[in-house]
Protein backbone atom coordinates (compact mmCIF):
# COMPACT_ATOMS: atom_id res chain seq x y z
CA UNK A 1 0.00 0.00 0.00
CA UNK A 2 1.30 3.62 -0.44
CA UNK A 3 0.55 5.26 2.89
CA UNK A 4 0.88 8.89 3.24
CA UNK A 5 1.33 11.80 6.09
CA UNK A 6 0.76 15.52 5.67
CA UNK A 7 1.40 18.36 7.73
CA UNK A 8 -0.60 21.15 6.77
CA UNK A 9 0.15 24.74 8.49
CA UNK A 10 -2.40 27.10 8.22
CA UNK A 11 -2.89 30.88 8.34
CA UNK A 12 -5.18 32.40 11.49
CA UNK A 13 -7.59 33.12 9.54
CA UNK A 14 -8.72 29.83 8.15
CA UNK A 15 -7.42 27.42 10.83
CA UNK A 16 -10.73 27.42 12.77
CA UNK A 17 -12.66 26.63 9.45
CA UNK A 18 -9.72 24.83 7.54
CA UNK A 19 -11.66 21.35 8.20
CA UNK A 20 -15.04 22.21 6.27
CA UNK A 21 -12.92 24.16 4.00
CA UNK A 22 -11.22 20.41 2.95
CA UNK A 23 -14.31 18.66 3.49
CA UNK A 24 -15.49 18.52 -0.01
CA UNK A 25 -12.34 16.85 -0.88
CA UNK A 26 -12.38 14.98 1.64
CA UNK A 27 -15.50 13.18 1.04
CA UNK A 28 -14.51 12.62 -2.56
CA UNK A 29 -11.26 10.75 -1.75
CA UNK A 30 -13.16 9.05 0.75
CA UNK A 31 -14.79 7.33 -2.07
CA UNK A 32 -12.42 6.69 -4.16
CA UNK A 33 -11.83 3.04 -5.63
CA UNK A 34 -8.42 2.31 -3.54
CA UNK A 35 -9.05 4.63 -0.61
CA UNK A 36 -7.86 2.69 2.51
CA UNK A 37 -8.81 5.53 4.63
CA UNK A 38 -8.18 9.54 4.46
CA UNK A 39 -7.73 10.80 8.04
CA UNK A 40 -7.20 14.83 9.61
CA UNK A 41 -6.23 15.45 12.95
CA UNK A 42 -4.95 18.57 14.67
CA UNK A 43 -2.08 18.68 16.17
CA UNK A 44 -1.94 19.19 19.92
CA UNK A 45 1.49 21.36 20.21
CA UNK A 46 0.33 23.93 17.40
CA UNK A 47 -3.28 24.93 16.62
CA UNK A 48 -2.35 26.04 13.45
CA UNK A 49 -0.85 22.60 11.98
CA UNK A 50 -2.70 19.56 10.74
CA UNK A 51 -1.92 16.60 9.83
CA UNK A 52 -3.72 14.48 6.94
CA UNK A 53 -3.05 10.24 7.28
CA UNK A 54 -3.96 8.62 4.29
CA UNK A 55 -3.52 5.47 2.09
CA UNK A 56 -4.18 3.83 -0.90
CA UNK A 57 -4.08 0.12 -2.38
CA UNK A 58 -0.76 -0.40 -4.41
CA UNK A 59 -1.49 1.85 -7.86
CA UNK A 60 -4.44 3.86 -6.63
CA UNK A 61 -2.77 6.64 -5.55
CA UNK A 62 -2.22 7.96 -9.06
CA UNK A 63 -5.66 7.69 -9.65
CA UNK A 64 -5.92 9.79 -6.66
CA UNK A 65 -3.27 12.56 -8.11
CA UNK A 66 -4.69 12.72 -11.36
CA UNK A 67 -8.52 13.20 -9.88
CA UNK A 68 -10.30 16.51 -10.79
CA UNK A 69 -10.91 16.64 -7.25
CA UNK A 70 -7.18 16.38 -6.21
CA UNK A 71 -6.86 19.53 -8.20
CA UNK A 72 -9.55 21.12 -6.48
CA UNK A 73 -9.17 20.01 -3.28
CA UNK A 74 -5.52 21.70 -3.62
CA UNK A 75 -6.91 24.88 -4.63
CA UNK A 76 -9.82 25.42 -2.51
CA UNK A 77 -7.06 24.68 0.46
CA UNK A 78 -4.40 27.27 -1.02
CA UNK A 79 -5.38 31.00 0.66
CA UNK A 80 -5.49 28.87 3.86
CA UNK A 81 -1.76 27.89 4.61
CA UNK A 82 1.00 29.42 6.12
CA UNK A 83 3.61 27.23 3.89
CA UNK A 84 4.29 24.66 1.41
CA UNK A 85 3.16 21.37 3.46
CA UNK A 86 5.17 18.55 3.81
CA UNK A 87 4.69 15.64 3.55
CA UNK A 88 6.29 11.62 3.80
CA UNK A 89 5.08 9.28 0.99
CA UNK A 90 6.23 5.58 1.05
CA UNK A 91 5.13 2.03 -0.38
CA UNK A 92 4.88 -0.12 2.62
CA UNK A 93 3.68 -3.54 2.99
CA UNK A 94 0.36 -4.39 4.43
CA UNK A 95 -3.57 -3.67 4.05
CA UNK A 96 -4.30 -1.76 6.61
CA UNK A 97 -3.84 -1.28 10.33
CA UNK A 98 -2.71 -3.85 12.65
CA UNK A 99 -2.87 -4.05 16.07
CA UNK A 100 0.15 -3.00 18.13
CA UNK A 101 2.61 -5.82 19.88
CA UNK A 102 4.33 -4.11 22.23
CA UNK A 103 0.56 -2.48 24.18
CA UNK A 104 -1.79 -5.29 24.10
CA UNK A 105 -5.11 -4.18 25.91
CA UNK A 106 -6.50 -7.89 27.33
CA UNK A 107 -10.26 -7.25 26.76
CA UNK A 108 -9.78 -6.82 23.42
CA UNK A 109 -9.29 -10.11 20.63
CA UNK A 110 -6.05 -10.51 18.41
CA UNK A 111 -5.82 -9.16 15.27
Amino acid sequence: MIFIVVKFKTTPEYTERFLDLVGPFTLATRAEKGNLWFEWSRSVEDPAEFVLVEAFRDGAAEAHVTSEHFAAGLEAMRPALAETPRIVSRQVDGEGWERMGELRIDDQPSA
